[in-house]
């Protein structure tokens, strides 16, 4: 069997919600070693918001985002609590949290603390706005996010208000980059012996994604606007509606237009002055659009894609997610993956989007049960039953 790309490295994750948990599963399908510390009881936030449970307690987000770890309890605001995550940090790599600035070193589990228990060890931050800077200390949220980075402002109809995006792209984005941060911070490690901490945000995340509209902003000093499904640089390249819905058809350059209007029948369209170069069609989207729509209306959107593809022109259906997953590709590139969990019974999740040829990442387990894994992790860090009974009876884990 083929080793997991991070199999020797053992996260702590502080995680909640959705960035932290992100990060840590990001790393999790790769090998990673992430116990969850969670506070006994009620565990963290995410399993019980954000989301519908099935059959057991937890929510159906929380068992999205968390598959591939262990959970272990832990009162870290309890001196016994503290002695126990002081010996899992001693064994750890890295640590990942998404508290509020401040929040840890209120508990006294911040980088300056944790770094004279393991010098060593990676400590990743991601909160709302980072920990420095003016706003450290506002609470941010996705739609916050999005809104405060610009993207909102390029998001929608021209003639419409800023809209958000249908995904939590700040959250994800965030744990992207937290993971990111991680693994660099890591191969530095590897090389000088020491940790150090990672310091990123759910605002700089969609933000930082922004490279055509800032260079829009910064090269041309044009503000960059709302376009709706168009695209700023090149027509046709948009959705449109056929029969039975919507299609995706991007022919970007002028070869791709010849094509296009050969596939669809509608070569009067490149005798028309109105679209005979791109800045030409750009500047008559609209017009185009009614055109083009007024054939691709008769025929259905799957039909036209066909038609289109073996034209030589990029174009793909716009499907909702029911129909994402009965597309045959997507289960070939096994974005469907299904485990066992112990209360749901057979979930599926989403699979692994990047494909390792010799150290691929796995499915090894669903996201974990509240505490289950915590007198395993205890024993493997030295404790006996006796004592594990002990901190069970005093509610330390």
């Amino acid at each position: 069997m083929l080793d997991v790309p991070l199999g020797s490295l053992r996260v702590l994750e502080l995680g909640q919600f959705l960035a932290g948990p992100y990060c840590g599963q990001l790393l999790a399908d790769m090998g990673a070693d992430v116990v969850k510390v969670e506070p006994p009881g009620r565990g963290e936030q995410g399993r019980t918001m954000m989301g519908q449970t099935v059959a057991g307690p937890d929510t159906a987000f929380f068992i999205a985002v968390n598959r591939n770890k262990r959970s272990v309890t832990v009162d870290l605001k309890s001196p016994e609590g503290k002695e126990v995550f002081h010996r899992l940090v001693a064994t750890a790599d890295v640590l990942v949290e998404n508290f509020r600035p401040g929040v840890t070193a209120r508990l006294g589990i911040d980088y300056e603390s944790l770094r004279e228990v393991n010098p060593a060890l990676v400590y990743a931050s991601i909160s709302g706005f980072g920990q420095t800077g003016p706003y450290r200390d506002l609470r941010a949220h996705d739609l916050i996010a999005q809104g405060m980075s610009g993207m909102m402002s390029v998001t929608g109809d021209p003639d419409g208000p800023p809209e958000k995006a249908g995904l939590s792209i700040a959250d994800l984005s965030a744990g992207l980059f937290g993971a990111f941060g991680v693994l660099t911070a890591y191969v530095s490690r590897l090389r000088t012996g020491r940790g150090q901490a990672v310091d990123t945000s759910i605002f700089e995340g969609p933000l930082a994604l922004s490279v055509f509209e800032t260079a829009q902003l910064w090269a041309l000093g044009e503000l960059p606007r709302p376009v709706g499904s168009t695209n700023r640089s090149s027509a046709p390249n948009q959705a449109f509606r056929a029969r039975d819905g919507h299609l995706n058809i991007c022919a970007t350059n002028e070869k791709l237009w010849a094509q296009l209007c050969q596939a669809i029948d509608r070569l009067d369209l490149t005798d028309d002055a109105r679209f005979t170069t791109n800045a030409d069609r750009l500047q008559n989207q609209t017009a185009l659009a009614v055109e083009l729509e007024a054939t691709l209306r008769k025929r259905d959107k799957t039909e036209w894609v066909e038609i289109i593809r073996n034209a030589g022109v990029p174009a793909g259906p716009i499907y909702d997610y029911q129909e994402v997953f009965e597309d045959p590709h997507t289960q070939a590139r096994e974005m469907v993956v299904e485990m066992d969990h112990p209360l749901e019974g057979r979930v599926r999740g989403l699979g692994i989007p990047v494909k390792l040829s010799e150290t691929p990442g796995r499915i090894r387990r669903p996201a974990p049960l509240l505490g289950q894994h915590t007198d395993e992790t205890l024993t493997e860090l030295g404790y006996s039953a006796d004592e594990i009974r002990t901190l069970r009876g005093n509610g330390v884990v």
